[in-house]
């Protein structure tokens, strides 16, 4: 495909892998339209010369709004929808209250499948599409004090393998990608969350949660085999370009490792190492 004059809209734009993925699109000759959620946000990056649209994902009629504004700017024409916006809430299953487990999965699950829905159309109206989801390592694989981002990475993963069998043979093509360890804010935003929403103080886990968050404030890569942003966006250029893009796109050593172990391990024995990690 050629990258010349392809439109791409891209959620969750602010910092890391959206951010990323936007400038190096935009580089490579896409016309990007970038959304964020915050009004900074998106003037910032309307000075950093992006078409954007203010957009949150929790936000039903913000969704409608933005979608609207996207028709217009590009008379209904639009090649390729970048799922990322998306953030995970920390803590054990026993401690996540309804409410907060509801506005998990109305980011990373809900918002994502209303948006979904309606640029499906258009892409039905002019015979193509990409439409590519950031979902990550833990959309195949629970790891613990992850509960909340697991269960909304499984149910998205479920939910776009099913699209994908209803969409056959409309030239609209569905990409998963799947990273693993990715330099981003994504652990800042989680400790922000977790102070928010889990009393540790009051927890069975509380012994395990001061060493969580001392994972979660720590500079830096705080896992092994983390890679930059631009990973991720390798395989979106791939997703966009190729004739017959991938249904799952792995991304760093442990997203590969783990699904490896996931086709041949026992389940216990995969319950074992997944308690290690």
């Amino acid at each position: 495909m050629n990258t010349v004059n392809q439109t791409i809209l891209i959620t969750g734009c602010s910092t890391g892998i959206g951010y990323r993925t936007a400038v190096l699109l935009k580089e490579r000759g896409y016309r990007v339209i970038a959304s964020a959620r915050k009004a900074d946000d998106v003037t910032r990056l309307s000075d950093e010369g992006f078409e954007v649209v203010q957009l949150d994902l929790a936000d039903s009629e913000s969704i409608k709004k933005a979608v609207e504004q996207v028709i217009v700017m590009t008379d209904g024409k639009l090649d390729g929808l970048f799922n990322n916006g998306a953030f995970g809430q920390p803590g054990a299953v026993e401690d996540l209250s309804r409410d907060v487990l509801r506005y998990q999965f109305e980011t990373n699950f809900f918002g994502t499948h209303e948006l979904t829905n309606l640029i499906i159309p258009l892409m039905r109206e002019q015979g193509k599409g990409r439409i590519i989801y950031n979902s990550s390592v833990l959309g195949f694989i629970a790891m613990t004090y992850r509960g909340a981002y697991n269960a909304s990475k499984f149910a998205l993963e479920g939910l776009v393998d099913t699209l994908r069998l209803e969409l056959y043979g409309t030239n609209i093509h569905l990409s998963l990608i799947e990273p693993g360890p990715i330099s981003s804010d994504f652990r800042k935003n989680a400790f922000a969350l977790y102070q928010k929403n889990i009393d540790p103080e009051h927890s069975y886990h509380k012994a395990t949660y001061q060493t969580m968050e001392t994972r979660l404030q720590k500079k830096g890569p705080a896992v092994p085999f983390t890679l930059p942003a631009d990973a991720v966006v390798e395989k979106v250029i791939h997703a966009m370009e190729s004739k017959k893009p991938k249904i799952r796109y792995y991304v760093t050593f442990p997203t590969y490792l783990f699904g490896y172990l996931k086709r041949i391990l026992p389940a216990r024995l995969l319950d074992y190492l997944a308690r290690k990690v």
